[in-house]
């Protein structure tokens, strides 16, 4: 059996379309058969990398018994959260509130007018742990849609009218005491046993570890770089071949969630070449670029994007579907990869035991100390070698807007900062294709596949990631034609997306629109809607010298500024924004010189190097059309010249890295 989702542009969707579930994708068709049956509708909302999803899927979506209970008593909507983010926040908003918690699968009960009245996260097939099965579950909302019809209905309604009531002013100012006070909440939070935030389980805090590189504060470094240390030696970390997995389950950074999300790597890459920008340290140079090498081997499409997972879950020895089964090791595993000499070496390297830190006598890679390089780089060769032959996760291979911006924005200081014009190309070539493909009618969509673009719009944070991605490569390249596109994508973010309180809405003024309009200035994994477009549009008026975009910016940041002192692990890029508007501001480097000479190559390396986050170095010939800070700006005695500038007022040119060295530090 088929259903209607084998035409989905998702591939988590894709996953359930051979379901005997009678699944819809989330349209109005939908809700027009809930209206004309007169029956409530049933959402599921999941995405990809989920292992709970598949447990679900595979436990009751895949019954037939179930899926006639649903078909018979509900519209089925089926829903991927990273395709429709906005779909998933009002929904998640609406099972917090009613559950006290929430995750992934999200199911939700709504009215035919899209009302949610009833929510759960995962619910087994049969009674487990205090959990209904989830055939109890449908047959209790569907006897109460049949005999308690209004109360539903007007509990409905009150839950609607809870949740917009619920948003708050969060408006404020951040200044030196307020950036402070956060920072002395982040250390009662840090771990100093495990360096990290909170307890198990663990996320990679990259939104923080942001703001604390930005600071001078020597207590703030010590916990960014103890933390990325801490992650880079731990299991959460592919020890063989790169990349973070989405989270620790425990506290020390061992046993992560074995999925892999192209976000946290993309923001990860950033955190890790900041750290070398700052310390010059070797472990954040390896991690830079074991990741830039992981995500081409692993995520890169054949279209030039990047997909947006990897799953859990893989085939063990056995043909069984199990979470971490392409990572985890046993001894014997390694004794028949590398014999027992090297063996016993790399168990003791890689933290392996007989009983395993894992699950089934098997354990997570770890490097908690540093070896030989030569003995270890041989053998994490001959062990990926291995393991390459194991069934490999399933890649959901989807390309979001958002994502792939943030990666193109890390890629461009990455390139520019290490000296690696190659990833520069790549950058530019990704973000080409995003803007051929998801540039659709005038406006963005979310995401695509196979260079086929979605349905669903783009939301903020990808108008936002895309347009400080723009704008990045516009200084990187001096290519005015991203500056032009970075231009378009500000300018739709402020006029479509505004508040009108100084904020803005995560979703656009044309888009569907829900039972509440999303609007949520918290960061998360990634960051906020909002905290995105602060920092891309102060990176824009940094380049293009536009107040209106510095002013915009200043205004978005003051909407929730009460967010940083108040819960600053949920306010880190706010914070960073902070953090560089009052302590390290950021300068505008012009270097005026052809832009393959020796001596323009070299400055534009040593202003990358050396300027503060958020600054923005642009090396071209004098005068180049379409950027204003070049304008006028002349070699001196026919030598190639740097101009050190803040809001477009320079010091006296200089024309060797030494003196570009000492203008940048007396700035």
């Amino acid at each position: 059996m088929v259903n209607r989702l084998t035409s989905a542009t998702s591939p988590y969707l894709l996953q359930h379309a051979e379901n005997p579930v009678d699944w819809w994708e989330w349209g109005p068709e939908a809700f027009a058969e809930a209206r004309r049956r007169d029956t409530p509708i049933l959402l599921s909302v999941g995405y990809a990398a989920c292992h709970w999803c598949h447990v679900m899927a595979h436990e009751s979506f895949e019954d037939d018994e179930i899926a006639a209970m649903i078909n018979s008593g509900f519209v089925a909507i089926k829903v991927d959260r990273e395709e429709r983010p906005d779909v998933d926040a009002v929904y998640m908003q609406a099972t917090q509130a009613m559950t006290g918690q929430g995750g992934w699968p999200m199911t939700v009960f709504l009215t035919p007018d899209r009302r949610p009245f009833y929510a759960g996260t995962y619910f087994p097939a049969t009674p487990r742990s205090g959990l209904p099965s989830f055939p109890q579950v449908l047959q209790a909302v569907g006897e109460a849609w049949g005999d308690r019809r209004e109360q539903i209905v007007e509990s409905a309604g009150s839950i609607t009218d809870q949740l917009a009531a619920a948003r708050r002013d969060l408006s404020g100012r951040i200044g030196p005491a307020e950036i402070a006070a956060a920072i002395g909440t982040l250390g009662g939070d840090f771990d100093q046993a495990h360096p990290g935030f909170g307890t198990a389980p663990k996320f990679p805090p990259s939104l923080v570890l942001e703001a604390l590189l930005r600071t001078d504060d020597p207590t703030a470094m010590i916990m960014a770089e103890q933390t990325l240390e801490a992650m880079a030696r731990g299991g959460i970390y592919d020890q063989l071949a790169g990349g973070f997995a989405r989270y620790s389950v425990d506290s020390g950074w061992v046993v992560p969630h074995f999925e892999k999300m192209l976000y946290d790597n993309a923001l990860l890459l950033g955190c890790y070449v900041r750290w070398w920008q700052r310390t010059g340290s070797p472990i954040a140079e390896r991690v830079a670029t074991e990741t830039v090498d992981w995500l081409l081997s692993e995520l890169r499409t054949a279209e030039g994007g990047f997909a947006s997972s990897l799953d859990a879950d893989s085939p063990d020895a056995d043909g069984v579907s199990r979470e971490g089964a392409y990572y985890a090791w046993t001894v014997d595993q390694l004794r028949a990869a590398l014999g027992p000499e090297d063996a016993d070496w790399a168990a003791e390297a890689f933290g392996v035991t007989e009983s395993g830190t894992f699950e089934h006598g098997a354990s997570t890679l770890q490097l908690p100390h540093d070896q030989d390089p030569v003995r270890l780089a041989g053998v994490r060769r001959r062990l990926a070698d291995h393991r390459a032959g194991r069934p490999r996760p399933g890649r959901d291979d989807k390309i979001i807007t958002a994502w792939n911006g943030w990666l193109i924005d890390a890629l461009v200081q990455a390139a520019m900062i290490m000296d690696r014009p190659d990833w520069l190309e790549l950058a530019a070539h990704s973000a080409e294709l995003i803007w051929r493909v998801h540039r659709v009618d005038d406006g963005l969509r979310r995401g695509s596949r196979d260079g086929r673009a979605g349905d669903a719009a783009a939301v903020l944070e990808d108008y936002a990631a895309l347009c400080q991605a723009a704008t990045r490569l516009a200084a990187a390249t001096a290519d005015a034609e991203w500056l032009t596109r970075a231009e378009w994508l500000a300018n739709r973010m402020i006029t479509a997306f505004d508040d009108g309180n100084g904020g803005f809405y995560d979703t656009a003024a044309d888009s569907e629109q829900l039972y509440l309009r999303p609007q949520d200035p918290t960061d998360n994994a990634t960051p906020s809607g909002l905290s995105a477009a602060v920092h891309a549009l102060t990176l824009l008026g940094e380049l293009t010298g536009e107040p209106r975009y510095a002013e915009r910016a200043e205004q978005a940041a003051g909407a929730a500024a009460a967010l940083v002192e108040a819960a600053p692990r949920f306010a880190g890029w706010l914070l960073a924004d902070a953090i560089t508007r009052t302590e390290r501001p950021p300068l505008q480097v012009a270097i005026a010189g052809p832009p393959d000479d020796p001596a323009t190559v070299a400055l534009r390396l040593a202003a990358w190097r050396l300027a503060p986050a958020g600054s923005v170095i642009i090396a071209a010939e004098p005068d180049r059309p379409g950027f204003a800070l070049l304008a006028d700006r002349t070699m001196v005695n026919d030598r190639p010249t740097a101009y050190v500038c803040r809001h477009f007022v320079c010091r006296l040119p200089v024309t060797t890295v030494d003196d570009l060295a000492a203008a940048i530090a007396n700035s």
